[in-house]
């Protein structure tokens, strides 16, 4: 076998080092390396690090949660992987002073835990309330509990005074500050008490009848609490098992789930146009690469080197030039990655894990994709020129080994996007909207350019202008392809400005600094006014406010339905239980309406939170029958409406579109910002002591740390992967240097002043940027839209003004980087010019 391309494409490569002519294509494609890498060496150890933070809200890696006790079979199984693990029982039940403290009683949620909890995340508590808290991995001793400090208001207590819980006392200890685990539900928003496993049996609180929460939390190495998880997920789907399922981040929290994902997504998304960005320089950098070697290659032919040795050898130094690069890419990356995790240093903790070598190894692989697949095909077709195309300094169109190696390249590069991506429906719209970009920009770009040679008259322009228009219509295939590059990485950067903005904005709006942090339920029809009232006194002025009636499912179009009647676990549960059942006229602008129509006063209707209708199989026009406190209601489904469980607001899962409901029980519901007047929750609860108070404090403020740690993480890749964009159209621009020489060394020849050189090339790059800024912002809201609706799950805003804001920015860019690339082009001796082009 000949291996002679071997040497060859070895020496071209030593020569092409030396000479500086690779220059362009591995710093272009190490940027992408060094891009991707850094945001996937953060993205993987700060996604390890926010799913341990989701983990602390889980207690644990998993979590078995039933309504009896778990049964033994799960407790040997971790146990047999090695697992820790941890039992935990939660309950509502009435908390008491004593008699000579006022004997003043509160629902509280009670929780029995274990030596060893939390797995994972830790407790913080204070000494009396106010006080600094302090973490700690112990739990109360025996004797104590520890308790929210909205309690000791509500019953007149303080630390160190007894608390009576059913036939027990026990000493109030400390304060608990956050707890990582709690609960989402109105019992786990209910003032907590927690106490010792062993005291549990003394209080005589947990009867046969009692309504009993299990929880068994595992942690341990990964492969083990996959195993498990398996397992016990097989376990609770057997026939005869009721009430178990396994919690875990993306199922057992779902106000955190939502963030998570779409935090992930984003981060994806960097990567992925980080990629997009780079391919772009890469193009171009290829082929100014080619055009450079023109000479080389016909003197090749000349001494008879074949075209399978020469596209051997190119290919060969290619190859070489993608390990470097790509290395170097790799390992500027790593270091990137790290200059993160300096940064968030306190927001995101010390003790990240370490990375995997699935960045590594994607990175290396992009790296070769990249120059392999847009950088080789322009340079394969150097094999193929003859001597006498050197005269005319063109490389021709694409042969078809080009165009093989293209396609072949293009397809491994759009899989490798989609596996940057994780999500399949992000990696589509993304890659798919950016392949009909290029297309569209070039077939604009066509257009522009034949209008603009049109629409400027030579006669009456300004000499700078007309030679300008000549310089882009001179070549307009290549004006073409640099306009679209231009644009195709503009749209990347739009698109990120405008994804970002949104995103965060999103995060932000779900959980307000003004949501409300209490529910109030069982407040009586005839205390409705008075409470309303009680509530303004307070200085509360916006508050949800709804009627509740309690009802359960018994029939659907006309047919009766019991847990029996559905495969689904779940759905079975949902029919076992009473729903949350209200009523409004006018439907609750936090729940949009995403099928059907809502109908002030129609009479005989209802309106299905769209996550039921799709559990129990519910559509637009099915009959549903409620049993109401022995009252039977029947209605038909004209809605469905979307509800975020994770807003804090509050939401019903069935809703009547009238003012009222007639013959049916009811009571209401208030949710609400407390105003931060000392005693406001002490003297609602005396004033109305049959309702329950649920503080919601807590839960908020760890909810917003955790979302405002992601917006952090967010915004620094974002700033990261727009910088390497920037740089990455710098090299884009300045790709034309030697062209753009010779023109203008030409020029200079026959007597054209240095000034209006420089102003012919202001208009060049103005013009090209405004153009492509404009293609890029238009194509980035349709783009946006597209990832906006279908990939992250939230509302996007159409700006009318962001396409003529994008063609300025564009302009700016453009210039911008021109100035800085190609400024010693205008300096540069026409003598020296015209040398190089001859040798």
């Amino acid at each position: 076998m000949n291996l002679n391309f071997l040497r060859l494409g070895g020496r071209t490569l030593v020569r092409d080092l030396r000479a500086g002519g690779l220059r362009l294509l591995i710093v272009a494609v190490a940027l992408a390396v060094a891009a991707l890498t850094a945001v996937g060496f953060f993205a993987d150890r700060h996604q390890r690090g926010l799913r341990n933070g989701a983990l602390q809200l889980l207690g644990g890696d998993a979590v078995v949660a039933s309504d009896h006790p778990t049964p033994a079979a799960f407790v040997e199984r971790a146990r047999a992987l090695g697992l820790q693990s941890v039992s935990m029982l939660g309950f509502a039940t009435m908390a008491r002073a004593s008699d000579a403290q006022g004997g003043a009683s509160r629902l509280v949620a009670l929780k029995s835990v274990q030596p060893g909890y939390p797995l994972r995340g830790s407790l913080t508590v204070a000494d009396f309330p106010g006080a600094p808290g302090q973490s700690t991995r112990n739990i109360p001793a025996p004797g104590q509990v520890w308790v929210d400090a909205p309690l000791l208001d509500a019953l007149n207590l303080a630390v160190g005074d007894p608390l009576l819980l059913g036939d027990a006392q026990l000493r109030i200890a400390r304060i608990i500050v956050t707890e990582p685990d709690r609960s989402t539900g109105f019992i786990g928003f209910a003032p907590r008490v927690m106490l010792h496993a062993h005291d549990l049996p003394a209080t005589g609180l947990v009867q046969p009848a009692s309504r009993l929460s299990y929880r068994f939390a595992v942690a341990g190495p990964a492969p083990a609490v996959q195993t498990f998880s398996e397992w016990a997920t097989a376990e609770a789907k057997k026939p005869g098992v009721h009430g178990l399922r396994l919690e875990s981040v993306e199922s057992g929290r779902p106000e955190m789930r939502q963030a998570l994902e779409r935090a992930e997504k984003f981060m994806n998304l960097v990567a992925l146009l980080a990629a997009l960005l780079s391919a772009v320089a890469v193009a171009l950098a290829a082929r100014s690469f080619a055009a450079a070697h023109l000479d080389s290659a016909a003197l090749l032919r000349v001494l008879g080197q074949s075209q399978r040795s020469i596209a051997g050898a190119y290919t060969t130094e290619f190859a070489l030039v993608g390990l470097i690069a790509s290395a170097l890419g790799a390992a500027l990356g790593y270091l990137a990655h790290h200059a993160f995790v300096l940064l968030l240093a306190g927001l995101i903790g010390p003790d990240l894990p370490p990375p995997g070598l699935w960045p590594l190894a994607l990175g290396l692989g992009m790296g070769l994709t990249l120059l392999l697949a847009f950088g080789l095909p322009p340079v394969l077709q150097l094999a193929r020129v003859p001597p006498l195309r050197v005269i005319r300094r063109d490389l021709g169109g694409l042969k078809p080994a080009s165009l093989a190696v293209l396609a072949a390249g293009v397809a491994g590069f759009a899989g490798l996007l989609l596996v940057v991506s994780r999500d399949l429906v992000l990696g589509l719209t993304a890659v798919g909207g950016f392949a009909g970009a290029a297309a569209l920009f070039a077939g604009l770009s066509w257009v522009a350019l034949r209008l603009l040679r049109r629409g400027v008259n030579e006669r009456t322009a300004p000499r700078w202008l007309v030679l300008a228009t000549r310089q882009i219509a001179a070549r307009p295939a290549y004006a073409v392809l640099q306009v679209s590059g231009l644009a195709l990485g503009l749209l990347a950067l739009v698109l990120l400005v405008l994804l970002r903005t949104d995103l965060i904005s999103g995060w932000r709006q779900a959980s307000p600094p003004d949501a409300p942090n209490r529910f109030v339920i069982n407040v009586m029809p005839e205390q409705s006014q008075a409470f309303q009232q009680a509530l303004a006194d307070g200085g509360v002025a916006r508050y949800d406010w709804y009627p509740m009636v309690r009802g359960r499912l018994i029939a659907v179009n006309g047919k009766p339905v019991d847990p029996g009647s559905y495969a689904d676990e779940h759905a079975g549960q949902l029919v076992a239980r009473e729903f949350n059942l209200s009523n409004a006229l006018e439907r609750p602008a936090h729940n949009p309406i995403v099928a059907g129509r809502w109908t002030p006063g129609e009479e005989g209707a209802v309106s299905v939170e769209e996550g039921l209708a799709k559990t129990l199989g519910l559509h637009l026009g099915d009959r549903l029958r409620f049993d109401v406190g022995g009252v039977q209601n029947e209605a038909r489904i004209t809605s469905l409406r979307q509800v975020d469980w994770g807003s804090m607001r509050a939401n019903f899962f069935v809703m009547y579109p009238v003012a009222a409901l007639r013959d049916v029980p009811l009571t209401y519901l208030a949710a609400y910002r407390a105003p931060a007047t000392p005693g406001f929750d002490n003297a609602l609860v005396r004033q109305f002591p049959n309702v329950t108070n649920v503080d919601m404090s807590a839960t908020i403020d760890q909810l917003q740390r955790v979302l405002e740690q992601v917006v952090r993480a967010v915004e620094f890749l974002f700033a990261f992967t727009l910088a390497a964009g920037l740089v990455v159209l710098f090299a884009a621009v300045s790709a034309t240097r030697e062209e753009r020489a010779r023109e203008y060394a030409i020029m200079r020849a026959v007597g054209a002043r240095a000034s209006l050189l420089r102003q012919v090339q202001r208009a060049e790059l103005a013009g090209v940027g405004l153009l492509a800024g404009f293609l890029a912002s238009a194509a980035a809201l349709a783009v946006g839209w597209a990832l906006a609706r279908f990939a992250f799950g939230f509302s996007w805003n159409i700006r009318p003004w962001v396409p003529l804001a994008g063609a300025a920015a564009g302009a700016v860019l453009a210039l911008a980087a021109g100035w800085w690339g190609l400024r010693a082009v205008l300096l540069r001796p026409v003598v020296d010019t015209l040398r190089r082009c001859t040798e």
